[in-house]
């Protein structure tokens, strides 16, 4: 039972990161790096501005609003310097590393005995565990009813009909240009908000904590694709935070064999991710598929 809730309480704050993830990866069909150095940059804001007194929900915004201003770089570079997707986000990561390194002033900042919104929770009375569970079902809730709805609005349609088919998109007077880099711009936002939360969970920001966070977020959203197939954008989302949950379960049930060595959880992960991605491909081949609905 320990091992459910720590996975449900870890896979919450995580599947925020992996919604971000799923803006650039599948909406606007981009492979966007950007995910490795705007998640540390929001846990760099979030942590420094609570070391320095800012009140924790208002330093957790500002780290949002750091995750949008990288997503802007990301975009601008994309969009109008035509740098191609990856070498853009492979670019911006690496700037992004001497950014959080001056923000962090070192590498990396502890949060013991300040006050966190984990905290907060925890003085209300709740446990650890039920207070990052709280945490993670409001944060996730709010994001997915948010996103939901924005993607049924003129500018959400634009957006995914920019991802779909652009020369078509563009023809219909959409400026996806704009559309890519406001994609890539809510993105990281939400990346950045994920490397808050939990480096207010952890009590710590790290320079290297963004390391594999793309590969978590990719697996998240195959194993929820994988798991459940062919949903609409709000119940796809809400997939995500359980495919989050699916693979911090799997990861935690691997690391808890006895003698297992924690320092192999990222190949761990690459190892999940190689075999989520070669599923529907193995369906594929054995002729697999789903019954259908008369």
């Amino acid at each position: 039972m320990t091992l459910i809730l720590s996975s449900l309480s870890q896979g919450l704050l995580w599947s925020v990161m992996a919604i971000g993830v799923y803006i650039t990866f599948r909406i606007l069909d981009i492979a966007d790096l950007t995910a490795e150095g705007s998640y540390p940059l929001g846990a760099a804001i979030c942590a420094t501005g609570i070391v320095s007194g800012v009140n924790p929900l208002l330093a957790t915004l500002m780290a949002f609003g750091g995750g949008l201003l990288a997503g802007l770089i990301s975009g601008f570079i994309h969009t109008k310097l035509k740098i191609p997707a990856l070498l853009t986000g492979i670019v911006t990561l690496t700037g992004l590393y001497s950014i959080n390194l001056k923000v962090l002033g070192k590498a990396n900042v502890a949060l013991l005995g300040q006050k966190t919104l984990v905290t907060q929770l925890y003085d209300l009375g709740f446990t650890k565990l039920a207070a990052v569970i709280i945490l993670g079902v409001l944060v996730t809730l709010i994001v997915i009813l948010l996103l939901t709805l924005l993607m049924k609005t003129q500018i959400g349609l634009a957006l995914r009909s920019t991802g779909d088919n652009i020369p078509m998109s563009a023809s219909n007077g959409i400026d996806t240009d704009k559309m890519k880099i406001l994609g890539y711009m809510i993105s990281n936002g939400l990346i950045a908000l994920c490397g808050a939360l939990l480096s207010q969970n952890n009590g710590y920001a790290d320079l290297n904590s963004g390391v594999g966070t793309i590969v978590i977020g990719l697996a998240s959203i195959i194993i929820a694709e994988v798991v459940i197939p062919n949903l609409s954008i709000g119940w796809r989302l809400l997939s995500i935070v359980l495919g989050s949950i699916i693979y911090r379960l799997i990861i935690l049930a691997i690391l808890s064999i006895p003698g297992m060595d924690a320092d192999l959880v990222k190949l761990f992960s690459a190892i999940l991710l190689a075999t989520v991605l070669f599923v529907p491909e193995l369906q594929k081949k054995l002729n697999i598929h789903k019954p259908k609905l008369e």
